[in-house]
């Protein structure tokens, strides 16, 4: 048995989750937030078996686009002088982990 932690953009979820479930995967949602952006992402957990595990990651990464975003950003040049600027970064796709589950119940 394994664990599927998959962290993805909050605009791809609900795509993502719905096509793990009509999979036949169970799946648990979970808002979450990024560190570099500070952006919206959303953290599935998926317990499934292991030989189910590469079928999920496709589905995933089918379903979890890579996009550009211009986001504000600020410099500063010395005591009290700062200027805004934008800045063009990468968002989206999914980090995922897979992890063993040495014990699973559903009560």
């Amino acid at each position: 048995m394994k664990l599927i932690i998959a962290i993805i953009n909050k605009e791809d979820s609900t795509e993502v989750s719905q096509s793990l479930t009509k999979a036949k995967y169970s799946v648990t949602k979970l808002a979450t937030t990024g560190g570099f952006l500070m952006s919206g992402n959303i953290t599935l957990m998926i317990g499934t078996e292991d030989e189910k595990v590469d079928e999920a990651i496709k589905i995933i990464e089918a379903h979890s686009q890579k996009r550009t975003e211009i986001v504000p950003s600020t410099a500063t040049y010395g005591i009290g002088v700062t200027t805004a600027f934008p800045l063009e970064v990468t968002v989206g796709g999914a980090t995922i982990f897979v992890l063993n589950i040495e014990r699973f119940e559903k009560v």
